[in-house]
């Protein structure tokens, strides 16, 4: 499967046509971002951690939780075949410990156990800033269905049971993470995005060491090193 015409450009990856209209192909870069593109880097080797593991993440969930993805089969470190969908104008957040912008709006301090996983939605776009929405905001715009807010919730938290369990068994506490999910065709729910550093809050559970992109949001250093040590947790 050879690329094609470039369709799309974000922070962090490029989509390529393909000559099969339902696939395309995803390219993922070292460029790295903050704040809603407000602060910009980049982040050696970023691209091939992220795709591989957002891969294995995305098989592991298919064959185990049964969750609908759009990995299709990973042509390189850096490129992977995915069904091409209709994205959902949605973030979806699940937090299971308070950080970041939870913390900050609500007062509670960071690494407080919440008593049980929440679930939020943003509304994608970069202009307001992704701000935060409710149920009856994605009604009123249009942005999704009930059925499909119905699906996505489900899958959100089936997604947040299995990896938990899974990155706890290799010391890792899953803080909180973004999830993304598309249409296909025929109006199927898969998901969608990455699952990775850049996208999720990875603590170590020993030492409470952040090991994703908030070392390059808060200028920790050592950047390179915690998207290295988290694909050894995924890879063994």
């Amino acid at each position: 499967m050879e690329k094609r015409e470039q369709i799309y450009e974000g922070k962090a990856k490029k989509v390529f046509a393909t000559d099969d209209p339902s696939l395309c192909i995803v390219s993922y870069k070292d460029d790295a971002t903050a704040f809603n593109g407000l602060k910009k880097g980049t982040i050696s080797g970023k691209g091939v951690v992220n795709n591989r593991m957002s891969n294995r993440l995305m098989q592991l969930l298919s064959q185990d939780a049964g969750i609908p993805t759009h990995f299709v089969k990973e042509l390189s470190d850096r490129d992977t075949l995915v069904k091409r969908v209709r994205i959902v104008p949605l973030e979806v957040i699940v937090r299971n410990v308070a950080a970041g912008s939870f913390s900050k709006r609500f007062g509670v301090p960071e690494g407080t156990d919440l008593l049980c996983p929440t679930i939020e939605f943003c509304y994608k776009n970069d202009e307001l800033g992704d701000p935060m929405v409710n149920e009856y905001h994605i009604y009123a715009c249009g942005w999704a269905t009930r059925e499909q807010v119905r699906s996505i919730t489900d899958y959100a938290f089936r997604v947040n049971s299995y990896l938990s369990d899974f990155f706890l068994a290799r010391g890792i506490i899953l803080v909180d993470f973004k999830l993304e999910f598309g249409t296909l065709d025929d109006g199927t729910i898969v998901l969608a995005d990455e699952i990775s550093p850049d996208t999720c809050r990875f603590w170590d559970s020993a030492t409470r060491e952040k090991l994703d992109k908030d070392r390059f949001r808060r200028d920790l250093g050592g950047v390179e090193e915690a998207y290295g040590e988290m694909m050894k947790r995924v890879f063994g």
